[in-house]
C-alpha cells in the first residue's frame, strides 16, 4: 500500500484559491459584514478536481498565491477608472477601489509565479488593466444596443470565436462557442504582452484574454459559471495540478541540493 509520505510529489487535489468579496449581509436575526464567494463556484472548483479556498479582498491576500496551485479570479464591480487614467462614466458603478488594489496584487503574484489562472468577467479588465490597457467603460455607446447584458439580472448568449491554437480554443476543442454574457465593460487597448484570443461573432467585441508565456493564465470576458460546460474549470483543474506537481519537483529539488 502506498503511504503519504510515498507518493509522487503534487499528487492530490490541487489547492485553487477563489476571490471572495465583502458586503453587508444578515443570517437569522443579526446584519454583519461577511466575506463570501458564491456557492456555484465552491462546487464548480471541487467538482472539477480541486480543493476551494477563499482568498478575502485584503492586500495581505496577495502572499497566500505562492501557496496555492491555482486561482480563480471572479466577476464584481466596475474597475476604478482612475486605475487607467480615464474620468469615471456615468454608468460606472459600484467601483470598490480596496477591492481592486486587493485583486490586481493576487493577479500581480499569480503572473510572477507562473500559478496557473482562470479569470472571469471583471478579473479580465482587472489583467488588462494591471498590464497598461484601458476599457470601454459602457459597452452599448459603442455598438449600440445591450445584448451583452440584457437586463439587470439576465444574460446574453453571445456566438464568439476562439483563435485557433489559443488555450482557449483548446479548452472548448473548437474554434467557437455560444456563451453566457453580463457585462458591460470591455477592453478598448490591450495591456502589454497579452493577447486576445476570442470576439464576439455579432460585434467583434474582445470575449477573451491570455498572457501567452503563462503556464495557464486565461480570463474569458463571459460567465462560465452560467453555462453547464465544465470544460473552463477541468481546465484550470487540470494546470494546478501541473503546477502542483512542478512546484513539488522544484521544493525536493531544492531541499537535496541544500543537504
Amino acid at each position: 500500500m502506498t503511504t503519504a509520505s510515498e507518493r509522487p510529489a503534487g499528487a492530490g487535489r490541487p489547492v485553487i484559491g477563489i476571490t471572495a468579496a465583502t458586503s453587508a449581509i444578515k443570517v437569522a436575526i443579526f446584519d454583519m459584514r461577511a466575506t463570501f464567494t458564491p456557492q456555484q463556484f465552491v462546487d464548480r472548483v471541487a467538482r472539477a478536481g480541486g480543493t476551494p479556498v477563499l482568498l478575502p479582498p485584503l492586500p495581505e491576500a496577495a502572499s497566500a498565491v505562492a501557496g496555492l496551485d491555482g486561482l480563480l479570479l471572479l466577476a464584481g464591480p466596475d474597475v476604478e477608472p482612475a486605475r487607467y487614467g480615464a474620468e469615471r462614466h456615468p454608468e460606472t458603478r459600484s467601483v470598490d477601489p480596496v477591492r481592486d488594489e486587493a485583486e490586481l496584487a493576487v493577479i500581480a503574484e499569480a503572473l510572477r509565479l507562473g500559478v496557473p489562472f482562470l479569470g472571469i468577467c471583471r478579473a479580465l479588465q482587472l489583467l488588462n488593466v494591471l498590464r497598461g490597457g484601458t476599457l470601454h467603460q459602457h459597452l452599448p455607446d459603442l455598438i449600440g444596443h445591450t445584448g451583452h447584458s440584457p437586463g439587470l439580472r439576465d444574460y446574453g448568449d453571445q456566438r464568439v470565436s476562439l483563435e485557433g491554437g489559443s488555450r482557449i480554443a483548446k479548452v472548448f476543442g473548437s474554434d467557437a462557442a455560444t456563451v453566457p454574457c453580463h457585462h458591460h465593460q470591455v477592453v478598448d487597448v490591450l495591456g502589454k504582452g497579452l493577447r486576445a484570443t476570442a470576439w464576439s461573432v455579432a460585434d467583434g467585441i474582445v470575449e477573451a484574454v491570455e498572457v501567452p508565456d503563462h503556464p495557464f493564465g486565461v480570463t474569458v470576458q463571459w460567465h462560465a459559471e452560467e453555462s453547464d460546460d465544465d470544460r473552463p474549470f477541468l481546465a484550470l483543474a487540470e494546470a494546478a495540478r501541473h503546477h502542483r506537481g512542478t512546484r513539488g519537483t522544484r521544493g525536493n529539488g531544492g531541499a537535496g541540493a541544500a543537504g
